[in-house]
């Protein structure tokens, strides 16, 4: 089977990005497969490079590099929801003018088409946290 994983919520306010992840591992390791993880709203942040959590709490943003890395996953930004919020592209930084980026490795940013697009090629649709 075929998932797209959709997470609203960030890191740092809600165990969301958590679950989705032990649910992705969970979920290749029963052999199945994900079409793409979807970050919008305040998920965003799971890309932001720049966060820095304490050692020994959850680092979303490394942990999902990784399992992307080792999985060939498709981590994509809501780029709407992202600019909101100060996570962008060194490309959409310089189109914007902003003095930096901080856009981690192994995640883009998209649109919701995109999100839309990869539902329509799975089998299930599985969201994690809250949209506001």
């Amino acid at each position: 089977m075929k998932a797209t994983l959709v997470i609203y919520s960030a890191p740092i306010s809600s165990r969301a990005p958590y679950a989705a992840l032990q649910f992705a591992r969970a979920w290749l390791a029963a052999g199945n497969s994900i079409e793409r993880v979807f970050f919008y709203a305040d998920g965003v942040h799971t890309g932001a490079a720049s966060a820095a959590p304490p050692r020994d709490e959850f680092d979303a943003h490394c942990e999902w590099q990784s399992l992307a890395h080792d999985n060939s996953l498709d981590l994509v930004i809501c780029i709407a929801a992202a600019l909101r919020r100060g996570v962008c592209s060194a490309e959409e930084a310089a189109r914007f003018q902003r003095p930096c980026h901080n856009l981690g490795e192994g995640f883009r940013l998209g649109g919701l088409g995109e999100l839309v697009e990869a539902s329509l090629n799975s089998d299930r649709t599985v969201s994690f946290g809250r949209h506001a």
